[in-house]
């Protein structure tokens, strides 16, 4: 272990130095490890132990979440550290505040432990990313272990929640065409959980998703036969080409979920789902919020976050499939211009309250009166 004192020196040994940046930076080296612990937490189940509990000790917090007190008490002495779990001294307890638990829990609106989770998972590619940088290339899909799973979590409190009473109703007149039964395509459909609560919801209508991992489409065609769905089927399906292997005219509405920028022939992509949309269908693409320009995004609340998941998965799996390498922050000016490129004229963009991460197109295959 290193001894970060030889290289970080008290403020009066630099006086003619600004100590802003260093502070920014022992700050960020701190609320990384807490990111850690956090994940750490809420996949042990510590977070959600602790959650609307009284004061306990740490064998009291060990045995109610069935782990072990050793590792519980150094996790303890993290998140006192990083003032997000408090404690008594004097009687060896600790307690997490409930407004830190409506945060970090889903006792709350929506749970930030969730999103915890990318920052040591995109670590275990780091060498693979250093290489790409001086070799080119990239990291493909199958290197990322829990990535989908924790997409699919994500997911769960950005897009499921507010599917049917916000997301649908941006297209007008959705809810009631998928009532009486219309054919549905989602591209890039993950474990396909937005598709499975669509089949259940609207029984008349006939959904399909493609993604081109096997296992997440594995998972979907299990969940849907658990729930004994039939008009729900996923394909596992590398849509480099979609432009041209697109059915023609075949379904009524598409949906993209956080998808597009991470295609290695996006612009093809789009053009299929032309293709693919019948005549007054409509496609529906949420994506990442930018401004497709660096210097815009300096204030944007999750620039660096986004950037940095865009270096370290969304850019370098496009170009582990020799792509274009898009990249998550592409930003509105970019999809708006690649929409154009594909085909569609009539692009509506909406921001949704509970979403600051994602735009919202409305996209309609022919102009609306």
């Amino acid at each position: 272990m290193c001894n970060t004192a030889a290289v970080i020196s008290p403020r009066s040994s630099h006086p003619e130095t600004s100590p802003t940046f260093e502070d920014r930076l022992i700050q960020a080296y701190n609320d990384a490890a807490m990111v850690l612990m956090i994940s750490l937490g809420h996949r042990a189940g510590l977070l959600n132990a602790l959650a609307g509990a009284p004061p306990l000790t740490s064998n009291a917090i060990a045995e109610r979440a069935g782990l072990n007190e050793r590792y519980v008490r150094e996790w303890l002495g993290a998140m006192v550290a990083a003032r997000v779990v408090e404690t008594d001294p004097g009687n060896g307890t600790y307690q997490l505040p409930a407004e830190h638990a409506a945060l970090l829990t889903n006792s709350g609106n929506a749970n930030l432990a969730v999103f915890a989770q990318y920052i040591p998972l995109l670590g275990t590619v780091e060498d693979d990313v250093v290489r790409c940088f001086r070799e080119g290339g990239g990291v493909p899909y199958e290197r990322y272990g829990r990535f989908h799973e924790v997409m699919a979590e994500d997911s769960g409190q950005t897009v499921l929640p507010a599917l049917i009473d916000h997301i649908l109703p941006l297209v007008p007149g959705l809810a009631k065409r998928l009532e009486s039964g219309i054919d549905v395509l989602d591209v890039g459909c993950g474990r396909g959980r937005a598709l499975l609560i669509l089949a259940q919801r609207y029984p008349q209508s006939r959904f399909t998703g493609y993604d081109l991992s096997p296992e997440a489409v594995a998972w979907a065609q299990e969940r849907a036969h658990s729930l004994r769905l039939s008009n729900v089927r996923f394909d596992a399906r590398d849509l480099s080409d979609f432009d041209r292997t697109a059915p023609v005219g075949g379904f009524d509405f598409v949906t993209t979920f956080d998808a597009v920028h991470d295609q290695a022939r996006p612009l093809n992509v789009l053009r299929g789902i032309h293709r693919a949309l019948r005549s007054g269908g409509a496609y529906l693409m949420q994506d990442i919020h930018g401004t497709s320009h660096h210097h815009q995004d300096r204030d944007h609340i999750l620039g660096t976050f986004l950037y940095a998941l865009s270096t370290m998965h969304c850019m370098t799996v496009s170009l582990a499939q020799g792509g274009e390498g898009l990249g998550a922050m592409w930003g509105r000016e970019k999809a708006t211009t690649m929409l154009r490129a594909a085909g569609f004229k009539d692009i509506v963009v909406h921001r949704l309250e509970h979403d600051a991460q994602n735009d919202y197109y409305v996209i309609h295959k022919d102009p609306q009166p």
